[in-house]
């Protein structure tokens, strides 16, 4: 899988299973829990043979539950090139340490790899204790073991009520759906969009529009838990021939809607960055998923984003 999370406009259009995944698992679903770690006392040469015994190309170096450094393939090449193999691990660990949450989505450590040009992530709970390690090679593992899983069930259970509006007559007819997002809310994160996926399986859209819908609207969800001032709502509105997104909040606005929308350009606070989110690229890649997208914003009113999907674009 593609450590590349922007989505192009032809890219949209053929989202995969694979890729929405990245949005539906957590890191703590994939994450290798069985870590073998170093203690801060512990000899170079201690390391190379834990290392190499346990067919690892680095591990944490803990302290009382608390990550402290790591120790990488790389670390042991250097003192061995110095001949300072008895030294100990502290004094070539990486210190400043680039960490991810066990509680967040795949997706934000695929972008995290992809940003930071790491190998591994130390994975932590919410008191920030070591919980697990990952690796790229996890998330192959866990993508695959979730594909399969999914083949599983989709043997075992078709429910699709796609027939739903079809005796219904009415001049408009729709189903909306109303979610309340709480600002600084990452336990949660990516809940509601998941919930509106869903939906649209059990109503029959196809996997194409389910998938750009939940990838567009986990992105504005996110937004709302990291940017506003008091979290906001995600609407849906599903009709027979589009799918309308909104999600909107009271404040703070966006000042510059066109900087908004380039790729990479963020306002997130390094608190939120170091969490592993406001990377930049979350409009840029609604933009890619939906067929219209608009922003109004004003720091009196707040931001209004909308997005819609016409559902004879995609095939089942």
């Amino acid at each position: 899988m593609s450590d590349q999370v922007t989505l192009s406009d032809s890219d949209a259009g053929i989202i995969t299973r694979v890729e929405e995944l990245g949005y539906e698992l957590k890191i703590s679903q994939v994450m290798t829990t069985n870590v073998v770690t170093l203690s801060p006392d512990m000899h170079m040469i201690d390391a190379l043979d834990l290392i190499q015994k346990n067919r690892i190309s680095g591990a944490p170096v803990v302290q009382n539950g608390e990550v402290i450094g790591i120790i990488s393939t790389e670390d042991l090449i250097r003192s061995l090139r110095d001949g300072r193999i008895d030294r100990k691990v502290t004094d070539y660990m990486t210190r400043g340490l680039i960490t991810a949450k066990a509680n967040e989505k795949v997706v934000e450590a695929l972008k995290t790899f992809a940003k930071k040009n790491v190998g591994r992530l130390p994975i932590l709970d919410e008191n920030n204790k070591l919980v697990g390690m990952l690796t790229k090679g996890d998330i192959t593992n866990g993508l695959l073991t979730a594909l399969q899983r999914d083949y599983q069930a989709e043997e075992l259970i078709r429910y699709r009520a796609s027939h739903l509006f079809e005796d219904i007559e009415s001049d408009r007819t729709s189903l909306i759906l109303r979610y309340r997002i709480i600002k600084d809310d990452f336990l949660h994160g990516g809940a509601a969009s998941n919930h509106i996926k869903k939906a649209l399986q059990r109503l029959g859209a196809s996997r194409q529009i389910a998938r750009r819908c939940g990838i567009a609207v986990y992105e504005a969800e996110m937004n709302l838990i990291i940017h506003t001032t008091n979290g906001g709502f995600l609407r849906v509105e599903i009709e027979p021939h589009k799918i309308t997104m909104e999600a909107y909040d009271d404040g703070p606005g966006i000042e510059d809607v066109e900087k908004a929308l380039t790729p990479g350009f963020s306002t997130a606070t390094e608190q939120v960055r170091n969490k592993g989110f406001g990377a930049g690229m979350g409009l840029v890649n609604i933009r890619g998923c939906v067929d219209e997208m608009s922003i109004k914003s004003s720091k009196e009113s707040g931001t209004n984003l909308y997005m819609t999907m016409y559902l004879d674009k995609t095939s089942s």
